[in-house]
């Protein structure tokens, strides 16, 4: 696995793999307004445009198989993990395991916050795994649905 530095030529690409990575996640909780398949090429444009953000392609033998969003500001507020995904036919290789620990040594492995969704077990599975730990910040979404925060 290796993390390749996203530029603003990747956008559309990246857009694309992000769709494909949260359409599963969108058919089950329906939630329009935060979820990442559901957002215009021009916000990850956005992102790819703003200093503080490193968005990576998470490769695996040269295979874009998903992505990862780091911001970080650089002035000791907390770095963030926001979006992480993998391509669906490309999950339970422990790729966002390997991206996490990667972005870890890049950024540094202290100080770090993201929210996920509380009903999927294998995300908060994987970010404690990770030494995450869930906070008391919560974000009720719709009915099915709450994002939960974790920090390290």
């Amino acid at each position: 696995m290796e993390l390749i530095r996203a530029c603003a030529a990747d956008a559309e690409k990246l857009w694309e793999m992000q769709k494909h990575a949260f359409a599963g996640l969108y058919e089950r909780y329906r939630d329009t307004e935060t979820n990442p398949a559901c957002e215009p090429l021009g916000k990850t444009e956005e992102r790819l445009s703003q200093p503080q953000t490193f968005f990576y392609f998470i490769t695996e033998d040269g295979t874009p198989a998903g992505a990862i969003r780091v911001y970080d500001a650089g002035d000791g507020s907390p770095k963030r993990i926001s979006p992480l995904f993998i391509d669906p036919s490309m999950r339970r290789r422990g790729l966002a395991q390997k991206a996490i620990s990667e972005a870890e040594r890049i950024h540094g492995s202290d100080n770090w916050e993201l929210m996920t969704i509380l009903q999927e077990e294998g995300n908060c599975r994987l970010y404690e795994k990770m030494g995450y730990s869930r906070t008391d910040v919560r974000l009720e979404i719709n009915k099915d649905m709450a994002l939960v925060q974790y920090k390290k």
